[in-house]
């Protein structure tokens, strides 16, 4: 086994870019030629990415990007972990690098919420005139969210605007505290939230993941895991003796943090499972997983076990 230590970096820049599909082409090859792995997002409206590799190898993609003039204030959440943290390496030319679908799109350059640093979002949420609103899916906040957090119950970030026009149109005169995993979302967002006529729009800089690493709240008010897009899943965020899990698993009701992809590769549904409905339910969301031709329960498991 190596010693050599990985790192997930996770990062945006809404920042105009003439020509995606060169970009994209080029971008590839340099990720390609480092040897990272992650998943990238481009457009014309800017970089969406995260990507895993060894420390010196991350290092030295910050350092490529920032001698770009275009990236050269670019901010990196930076994860220390055991090997990588996703098995290729994509990077896609998109329309948007978030998906909201709006009619008239905004540019969050030109109008987006008040930032917050973890410090002074920690301070508002014990504040009781304020609305925590959690700008992520339902499947994410599922697994951990703020206390007292407006949960909106969706499948897709561009299923939130119409969401918050059928439940929030009334509180337009609240202090709106708005969150996502690493901020991008939240960019886009609490500008349509302005747009809609909120008068005290504001977002964690940084977003969840920067809040559970700051020193000053160590992640406080946060219950369960923060969910993460590679093969992690979750991450913790809370980092006191006031953390708990806040989830169940599918099938047996338990207290439970772990998400685990259906093994039938037709479903592959991200639920909460414990180990030991892992093995009895072979990792399957439903009966008819469980029996589907093609699931991959076994294959997987006799796959772990020549690996480890």
């Amino acid at each position: 086994m190596s010693n050599q230590s990985y790192r997930v970096l996770l990062y945006y820049k809404y920042v105009k870019i003439d020509d995606p599909d060169t970009f994209t082409r080029e971008h590839l090859q340099l990720c390609q030629e480092l040897g990272l792995k992650g998943r990238i997002l481009v457009s014309s409206e800017g970089l969406n990415g995260t990507v895993s590799g060894p420390a010196e190898t991350t290092d030295e993609y910050i350092a490529t990007l920032r001698r770009d003039p275009r990236f050269t204030d670019m901010e990196f959440k930076i994860d220390e972990t055991s090997g990588h943290a996703f098995k290729k390496m994509h990077v896609r030319h998109r329309e948007e690098i978030v998906s909201l679908k709006l009619d008239d799109d905004l540019d969050p350059n030109q109008e987006t919420g008040n930032h917050l640093s973890p410090k002074e979002f920690y301070e508002h949420l014990q504040r009781d005139d304020v609305i925590v609103l959690d700008a992520r899916n339902k499947y994410e906040h599922d697994i951990g969210h703020f206390k007292n957090a407006v949960l909106p119950d969706v499948d897709a970030f561009r299923d939130l605007p119409d969401w918050i026009r059928e439940n929030l149109s009334e509180h337009k005169d609240k202090k709106i505290l708005a969150y996502c995993t690493g901020g991008i979302r939240c960019e886009k967002l609490t500008g349509f939230l302005k747009q809609e006529g909120f008068e005290d729009v504001n977002q964690l800089h940084g977003g969840i993941v920067s809040y559970g690493k700051d020193e000053n709240v160590q992640g406080r008010y946060w219950d369960g895991k923060c969910y993460v897009f590679d093969e992690r899943m979750s991450v913790p965020v809370n980092r006191t003796e006031e953390d708990r899990v806040i989830a169940t698993c599918f099938h047996c009701g338990k207290e439970e943090d772990r998400l685990v992809n259906c093994a039938n590769p037709e479903c592959n549904w991200q639920h909460v499972c414990c180990e030991d409905c892992e093995e009895q339910y072979k990792r399957s969301c439903s009966e008819e997983c469980r029996e589907h031709p093609r699931n991959r329960y076994e294959k997987d498991k006799q796959l772990e076990q020549s690996q480890g």
